[in-house]
């Protein structure tokens, strides 16, 4: 942990994704997996080679807008899955982290009465999350840096950032 974050590397990222696969598989049998984007689509790709799973799928929720920033409520951005004829699947909802839990929340109503059964996954949980999700790798109660965010985008709006951090190496 550095400055009192939570500090995810890809080492650690491999190791979370197969405990929670092998916690899942113990208990439960999903027919998909539901990723929510962003931080959710490495989650799900990952569990769902694990588990062998190919049916996926992906939602987009705009909620943060930046370190601790975030909307009022969660966004369901267009284009939204179509759970035609899958009232009796069982569904595995991926995120990278329940923090405040309103995004999961929002995807959970939003699959209701529209599958069969649904549990949630999650790299990390906070105490405050108004989700307690089915499965969860740590839970922590500290800002999260995980590998595929901390650097900044490989853009032209993040080159002279991405160079600083370089030359502050």
């Amino acid at each position: 942990m550095a400055d009192g974050r939570e500090i995810l590397t890809w080492d650690d990222f491999g190791t979370a994704t197969r405990v929670l696969a092998q916690d899942i598989v113990n208990d439960y049998e999903p027919d998909m997996i539901l990723s929510i984007a962003r931080g959710g689509l490495l989650i799900g790709g990952a569990l769902g080679y694990a588990l062998g799973i190919k049916n996926t799928y992906t939602m987009n929720v705009e909620f943060y807008t930046g370190v601790d920033e975030r909307l009022e409520v969660p966004r369901i951005l267009p284009p939204a899955p179509d759970f035609v004829d899958l009232a009796d699947a069982r569904i595995l909802i991926a995120d990278d982290v329940a923090d405040t839990g309103h995004t999961l929340r929002s995807v959970e109503e939003f699959v209701a009465g529209k599958v069969g059964e649904v549990r949630t996954a999650v790299l990390f949980e906070k105490p405050h999350s108004i989700v307690r999700c089915d499965y969860v790798w740590k839970r922590t109660d500290r800002w999260i840096n995980f590998p595929w965010s901390t650097l900044p985008p490989v853009s032209r709006r993040g080159a002279a950032a991405a160079a600083r951090i370089v030359l502050d190496a």
